[in-house]
């Protein structure tokens, strides 16, 4: 722990850098801190802060810039969870009550109001599917030998399968495998769908098995809707950097799974090194789950440079997450 001056000196490094992005030196802490001390004081308690890791002095004669530990402490110490600005908070409420259409839709609108709100890059991963229930299965036959699985969730996401066939099926056959298919699925989650045996005297039941097959192994774990990543090409000098952020954020299974890793070891905030993800050393991550009646649906972040305005993007990413799980439930 920090002694108060310490920390106060801390915090004003901190929010001047990330205002500026330029090394801060004792004057701009002087005249941001709420400590009344001298200069000379003050550059002693920032080498101090230096020798303790928090702070780091990228050139000799340059000003100090906040370490991955001085965020940790910035993050942990001087955040708290505050409202949006009325503006930023009229934005929110207009836009989920106006909000409408498929679920796809909703998704990627509401990974761009998050990233029109932060001005960094915005992830909206649903998991849904995970969770509700299936509403309705139709098997559609394409050909003698091509069928469609076409499923409907309760919550409006619509998924397609395509099944090939090794022999043509008749339209007696397909009927029978779309009852048995919808005797497995309807009315229940994915995960709970029940087992349909394989049977290769009964064409209709082995028809229904391989759809049934289909579907839960062609299921996401989690789609991902990234809006905004063009956000994080300004924030980094190197352009080998944003190539990496970028090629990340494409993606999508590393992306859901970061961000259930992060939500797995309890944090909102990871910060460089702790996405454990080498390419996002520079960048940090603000995550939030959302909910639909009371249980996890999906997860909403935003990444950007380690020097983001950390409560800005906690506000931002608290109140979308909320009005995203009143809006899909129905609120």
């Amino acid at each position: 722990m920090l002694d108060e001056r310490k920390a106060a000196i801390l915090k004003a490094v901190i929010e001047e850098y990330i205002d500026t992005a330029q090394p801060v030196g004792s004057a701009a802490v002087v005249a941001a801190a709420d400590v009344r001390v001298s200069p000379a004081t003050v550059r002693n308690d920032m080498a101090v802060l230096e020798s303790e890791g928090y702070l780091i002095q990228p050139h000799t004669s340059a000003g100090r810039v906040p370490t991955e530990k001085g965020y940790r402490y910035f993050v942990d110490h001087h955040l708290s969870q505050t409202e949006l600005p009325t503006m930023d908070s009229r934005k929110v409420s207009e836009f989920f009550g106006q909000l409408k259409g498929e679920i796809e839709g909703i998704m990627r609108d509401t990974a761009g109001l998050l990233a029109n709100l932060t001005h960094y890059a915005a992830v909206v991963v649903d998991d849904t599917d995970e969770a509700v229930d299936v509403r309705s299965v139709q098997l559609v036959g394409l050909s003698e030998r091509l069928v469609l699985a076409v499923m409907v969730m309760a919550n409006g996401h619509l998924t397609k399968h395509t099944i090939e066939l090794d022999r043509a099926l008749s339209e007696e056959d397909l009927a029978e495998a779309g009852a048995l298919l919808r005797a497995a699925f309807e009315g229940r989650p994915l995960s709970a769908s029940r087992p349909l045996g394989r049977s290769s005297r009964h064409e209709a039941e082995r028809v229904a098995y391989a759809a049934h097959l289909a579907v839960l192994s062609g299921s996401d774990p989690g789609r991902v809707y990234v809006e905004g990543a063009s956000r994080v090409v300004n924030a980094f000098a190197a352009v080998e950097s944003v190539g990496k952020v970028l090629t990340i954020l494409e993606q999508q299974l590393v992306v859901a799974t970061l961000l259930a890793d992060v939500l797995d070891r309890g944090l909102t905030v990871a910060i460089g090194s702790e996405t454990g993800v080498d390419p996002l050393s520079d960048c940090s991550l603000v995550v939030r789950p959302y909910e639909i009646d009371g249980e996890h649906a999906g997860t909403i972040a935003v990444l950007g440079p380690t020097r983001m305005n950390y409560q800005q993007a906690l506000s931002a990413v608290a109140a979308v997450s909320h009005q995203l799980g009143n809006r899909l439930s129905g609120g």
